[in-house]
C-alpha cells in the first residue's frame, strides 16, 4: 500500500514538472514568435530605406554625407536585427538592436529635417509615399515591440516564480531581455512651446 501511494506521488510530481516545463517552453516560443513579428516589420523598414535614399539623391546631391550615414545606419541595424533574430531575448543582442535602431531613427530624422529645406523633394510623390510607408511601418514596429515585451515579461515572471524557478534553472530557461525603445533621451524630451 505504501509503495502504491509513493508511486502515485511520484507520478503526480512528474506530471507537475512536465506541466511546468511545457508552460515555460510555450512562453519562450510565444516571445520568440513576437520577435519574429518585429523582424518582419524591421525588414520592411530596411527595404524602404534604399528607395528613400535614391529618391532624395536627385535633390540633395551635395548632402552625400547624410545619405551615406543613412545607409550605414541601416546596414548596422540590419546586422543587429539578424543577430537578435538568431536568439530573441538575448540581452546583448537586444541591447545592440535597440542601439542600432536608435541610431537609424536619429539619422533618418536628420535626413527628413534636411529634406524640409528642399521644396521640390518635400513635394515629390515618391518621397511622400515612402515617408508614409515608413511612418506606417514604424507604428507596426511599435505595436510588435509592445507585444514582444509583454511576452518577455510574462515569460520572465513565470520563470522567476516559485516553483517554476526551480525547474527553469534545471532545464536552462534563462532570462529574456526586453527590447527597449529606440528613441534617444534627446528625442524623448517634451518639446518646449513658446508663444512669445
Amino acid at each position: 500500500m505504501v509503495a502504491i501511494v509513493f508511486l502515485v506521488i511520484v507520478v503526480v510530481v512528474v506530471f507537475w514538472a512536465i506541466s511546468i516545463y511545457n508552460g515555460l517552453v510555450a512562453m519562450r516560443n510565444r516571445f520568440k514568435n513576437a520577435f519574429a513579428q518585429i523582424d518582419v516589420q524591421l525588414k520592411r523598414r530596411y527595404d524602404l530605406i534604399p528607395n528613400l535614399v535614391e529618391t532624395a539623391k536627385g535633390y540633395i546631391k551635395h548632402e552625400r554625407e547624410t545619405l551615406e550615414a543613412v545607409i550605414r545606419a541601416r546596414n548596422s541595424a540590419q546586422t543587429a536585427a539578424t543577430a537578435a533574430n538568431a536568439n530573441p531575448g538575448d540581452p546583448a543582442a537586444m541591447q545592440a538592436l535597440g542601439q542600432a535602431e536608435g541610431a537609424l531613427t536619429g539619422v533618418l530624422g536628420r535626413m527628413f529635417a534636411l529634406a524640409e529645406a528642399y521644396p521640390d523633394l518635400k513635394a515629390n510623390q515618391n518621397m511622400l509615399a515612402i515617408q508614409e510607408e515608413l511612418s506606417s511601418t514604424e507604428n507596426k514596429v511599435a505595436f510588435a515591440r509592445q507585444a514582444f515585451n509583454d511576452s518577455v515579461m510574462e515569460y520572465n515572471t513565470r520563470r522567476e516564480s516559485f516553483p517554476d524557478n526551480v525547474f527553469a534553472g534545471m532545464f536552462g530557461f534563462t532570462a529574456a531581455e526586453l527590447l527597449a525603445a529606440t528613441e534617444s533621451a534627446e528625442e524623448r524630451k517634451v518639446p518646449k512651446v513658446s508663444f512669445t
